[in-house]
């Protein structure tokens, strides 16, 4: 069974970097600058470079209106213009971390979840997927948290599943 691995839409975060550290602040936000290697943006999926602008804040990765609902903070490259994609295979910032991967079904309720090494994730993936049920799948980061991303079944010709949060 395929699966897509998106990244979030950049457009949402673009203009909080003209806001200044004072406004970030009131929203619980904070500007970064890449100061350690291994910094994950959620839009490209990929570790920020050393001295690179981020945007530490926030994030409603599970806004449905269930007891799932859920936020978590999450990094976002100034850079990061495209929201990547990936079929069938798994980004370096995910083969290299411990994951919670979580199952939901169609109306949003957590459905099955688990623990993993990232370079075994896929296995994991289509064990989920195998189950009807299933709708689509989060990746957070098993020690922090944080929302990692979104997997979904990919049918070959991308009309399934389009998810633009």
């Amino acid at each position: 069974m395929s699966f897509r691995i998106l990244g979030l839409a950049p457009d949402q975060f673009q203009p909080l970097f003209s806001l200044s550290d004072a406004e970030l602040e009131k929203i619980g936000a904070r500007r970064l600058f890449a100061d350690e290697p291994g910094m994950p943006c959620r839009v490209s999926m990929a570790h920020a470079e050393l001295g690179e602008e981020l945007l530490l804040l926030n994030f409603e990765h599970q806004p449905a209106n269930t007891p799932y609902r859920a936020t978590h903070a999450i990094y976002v490259r100034k850079l990061a213009k495209h929201a990547f994609t990936t079929v069938d295979s798994v980004p370096e910032i995910l083969a290299t971390r411990l994951l919670a991967v979580r199952a939901y079904n169609a109306e949003h309720m957590m459905i099955d979840a688990e623990i993993v090494e990232g370079i075994l994730v896929t296995e994991l993936f289509e064990r989920f997927f195998a189950d009807p049920q299933t709708s689509y799948l989060h990746v957070h980061n098993a020690r922090r948290g944080c929302y990692a991303g979104r997997v979904e079944r990919y049918d070959g010709d991308g009309s399934k599943g389009k998810y633009t949060n």
